[in-house]
């Protein structure tokens, strides 16, 4: 399958547009999907850091990390939701290289969680999260070709 990247600038015209290929492919709407989601959710997550509206984060952190990190939990998380949103953004922005971004975050998270009793299943979702982080990546790397100009 050929991407407006790869085609012959000659036959520009030819490029499906967002809409045709929206419809049309269904690798594609999946890229579509799992950009949406990847860009929503950290955003909204990393939002939430600062409310606490879904759950109190705090409660997720390894007393182990609290213990090696400066200042107080609330601070982490608000850090943490800092890293969040931006990895959001990354998504939006570049998803071949913002899906590994969150992919790697979510490591980041399980680690935390498998060292914290009682959190598993948390791990074991974000476990599943990260796979979905690194298809997109994989998808990214046919509809989101290096060198590529930003869209949306």
């Amino acid at each position: 399958m050929s991407t407006s990247a790869t085609l012959d600038p000659r036959q520009a015209h030819l490029a499906p547009t967002f809409a045709e290929r929206l419809k049309g492919d269904p690798a594609y709407q999946a890229y579509t999907i799992m950009r949406i989601a990847f860009t929503v959710a950290p955003i909204l997550f990393g939002l939430d850091k600062f409310a606490n509206v879904l759950v109190d984060w705090e409660g997720y952190l390894a007393p182990w990390i609290n213990e090696i990190i400066p200042g107080s939990a609330t601070t982490a998380m608000h850090l943490v939701g800092i890293v969040e949103i931006l990895a959001g953004l990354v998504v939006a922005l570049k998803p071949r290289y913002g899906a590994y971004v969150v992919a790697a975050w979510l490591g980041g998270i399980i680690v935390d969680l498998l060292t914290y009793s009682g959190y598993y299943d948390v791990a074991l979702r974000d476990f599943g999260l990260l796979l979905a982080a690194l298809t997109l990546a994989r998808l990214a790397s046919i509809y989101d070709p290096p060198g590529t100009r930003v869209s949306l």
